[in-house]
């Protein structure tokens, strides 16, 4: 679980970061990151579709988001926003091909490999 500080959960915040925010897709998910005028801390915001599957690999996808979003949360710079959608192909994704996906889009929509991320140490 995310804790509070760290959850994108309103309505204008998730609107405001997918249409300023930059965005980066791969083969599972598609990332919307926006930078917070005000800082603080990175928050992560997750949208599941039910072209993802039924309401059981709905869940289970964004719980094996949630948590690998959380093991990166350290590496995004303070005041990043991020909204995480979910594609058709992370019903059947496993969570280490979610992990690769999330890991280079969020480098692609940064502009940079992430501090200590594999995908970043790959190139």
């Amino acid at each position: 679980m995310l804790a509070a500080a760290n959850r994108l959960n309103d309505a204008s915040s998730f609107r405001d970061v997918t249409r300023r925010g930059r965005r980066a897709a791969s083969r599972t998910v598609v990332i919307h990151v926006d930078m917070d005028p005000i800082g603080g801390a990175p928050s992560v915001g997750f949208v599941v579709s039910r072209a993802v599957g039924n309401s059981v690999a709905r869940n289970r996808v964004k719980r094996r988001l949630r948590h690998l979003a959380r093991a990166r949360l350290d590496l995004l710079p303070p005041g990043t926003r991020v909204v995480v959608r979910a594609l058709p192909a992370a019903g059947s994704a496993g969570t280490a091909a979610l992990g690769v996906d999330l890991d280079r889009s969020l480098d692609r929509a940064l502009d940079g490999p992430l501090r200590g991320s594999r995908a970043g140490a790959a190139r």
